[in-house]
């Protein structure tokens, strides 16, 4: 996948250390592919996916599930081909801010229009919100992939993140609520005991193009204030839409047309996570939530199912 380069400033791991760029340019460096460049509120970047891309991300997505029952993108991918973006945007935000430390992610929604294929994707990230709080300024970035070829919308991103001691953004906009849909459960929650190793997290960060060293050097993890190396919080958010998918859409992976979840803390390689899925308003709705012995890691986790042929 071809991408803008970025420094580290945001990453999907929850309480993630960062440094700001050295001067106040929002332009990334150069880089082998297109370049991002400012647009209106935001940033536009043109990025390619191959087929390789796209089934190296699936299969690190469904570490120890096997096998799809069907080919197709992973749900979670489109957050993958907006990350670039999104840290630059970040690092344009935060260049010169001498308090800024670093990012949590908050939250993430993804809406998908089409499933991904392999081509040329244009990336837009606007930042839509900003509210200063007493560990920083909060942001709402929203980002909108669209294929570059047709100008089709492929899918509408809502990210929720920290900018810890942050305070060079000027507040604006309005804070959206974070989605839960789901009215009335349908049976009993399942609890489903999946366990991910380091290689596990390995391989998906270059899958997922994330090589933050929180997730792959302890000795970098344990500078940052944890005890050792943390698996990323997508992979928890796409391993959940893959058993949601196999469990709950007949193993296609299309029907899965939107997703969301909250991050409340880091889970561990080698530590066993429970993922409970709990089906709603007749299966068009799988709600999840994702806990360790150390306490709940994704919470208000939810997938929204279109019904079988449609």
């Amino acid at each position: 996948m071809t991408a803008p380069t970025t420094t580290p400033a945001a990453t999907p791991a929850p309480a993630t250390p960062t440094t700001p760029t050295p001067t106040g340019s929002a332009t990334p460096a150069p880089a082998p592919g297109p370049v991002a460049t400012p647009a209106g509120p935001g940033y536009r970047a043109r990025l390619t996916v191959t087929a390789q891309d796209l089934a190296a991300y699936r299969a690190a997505a469904r570490t120890r599930l096997g096998p799809p029952a069907r080919d197709g993108a992973a749900p979670a991918h489109p957050f993958v081909a907006a990350h670039a973006l999104a840290q630059h945007t970040v690092t344009a935000l935060t260049a010169g801010d001498p308090g800024f430390t670093g990012v949590v992610h908050l939250a993430q929604e993804i809406h998908t229009h089409t499933p991904l294929t392999a081509g040329d994707i244009d990336v837009h990230v606007r930042v839509t919100a900003a509210r200063r709080e007493a560990r920083g300024t909060r942001l709402a970035l929203a980002t909108r992939l669209t294929d570059a070829a047709t100008g089709t919308p492929l899918a509408d991103l809502a990210t929720a993140a920290l900018l810890l001691g942050a305070t060079g953004t000027d507040p604006h906009g309005t804070l959206p609520a974070p989605a839960h849909p789901g009215t009335t459960p349908d049976g009993p929650p399942l609890t489903l005991t999946r366990t991910l190793s380091a290689a596990d997290t390995a391989a998906y960060a270059h899958a997922s193009g994330d090589l933050n060293p929180l997730h792959l050097d302890d000795t970098a993890a344990r500078a940052a204030g944890f005890p050792g190396t943390i698996a990323h919080g997508m992979h928890l958010v796409a391993l959940a839409a893959e058993e949601i998918t196999d469990r709950h859409g007949h193993g296609d992976p299309a029907r899965l047309t939107a997703l969301g979840a909250r991050f409340a803390a880091p889970a561990r390689p080698d530590t066993e996570l429970r993922l409970t899925l709990q089906p709603y308003d007749r299966g068009t709705v799988v709600r999840f939530t994702i806990a360790t012995d150390a306490g709940t890691a994704v919470k208000a986790g939810w997938a929204r199912l279109a019904p079988a042929g449609e």
